[in-house]
């Protein structure tokens, strides 16, 4: 970890389920993110998955947060749009595209009634092509947007202060986000590409 050049908290925020495909182009991203980059210690990367309200307590704790997430904003398969503050919660609740059971905007709300969500937001949303393939991996489309989406979480990050920095030695097994098989590389080895 990089010493923090400011003390914003920042989280950084990968949610989805794997399992459903397109679906899991937020923990996809945000597994990539954290492969490639080293961040300041004020700044948390962290696989959400389909925790739902029991991630309200990470975003008490964040100033700054970005997320990563499939979302259906009608727009051609693996664009990417970046939605901020309180643009936030109106496409999240829009339409749900998630599979897990409690919609990300239930989670903002929750934190907003305890007074606690984080002061900026920025959803970094992209539009799906399959969310019913059981078991498979990303489309071509949303995969070739993992980067792009990185990109942009980037850019965040110098404007709030904490700059990522490209890492100079690779992950070790403990350093990780997944284990069991489960990283994007060997899941979609074995899953069957659309």
């Amino acid at each position: 970890m990089l010493s923090p050049e400011n003390k914003k908290r920042i989280l950084v925020l990968g949610i989805g389920n794997i399992l459903w495909a397109d679906e899991g182009f937020g923990v996809r991203a945000v597994e990539e993110f954290h492969r490639r980059y080293v961040t300041h210690d004020n700044v948390t990367i962290l696989d959400g998955g389909t925790q739902g309200l029991y991630l309200v307590s990470f975003l008490e704790w964040a100033d700054c947060l970005i997320v990563f997430d499939a979302i259906d904003y009608g727009l051609p398969p693996g664009q990417l749009k970046l939605v901020r503050d309180d643009e936030v919660p109106k496409f999240t609740a829009a339409k749900k595209v998630s599979l897990h059971q409690t919609g990300f905007q239930e989670v903002l709300s929750a934190a907003d009634l305890l007074g606690r969500c984080p002061r900026e937001l920025a959803l970094i949303g992209c539009q799906p092509l399959d969310l019913e393939h059981w078991g498979g991996p990303l489309t071509a489309p949303v995969r070739s947007q993992i980067a792009p989406a990185i990109e942009l979480a980037c850019k965040l990050l110098v404007q709030w202060g904490s700059p990522a920095k490209l890492r100079t030695a690779p992950l070790t097994a403990a350093e990780q986000l997944f284990a069991n098989n489960i990283d994007r590389a060997n899941y979609e080895t074995r899953a069957q590409p659309i």
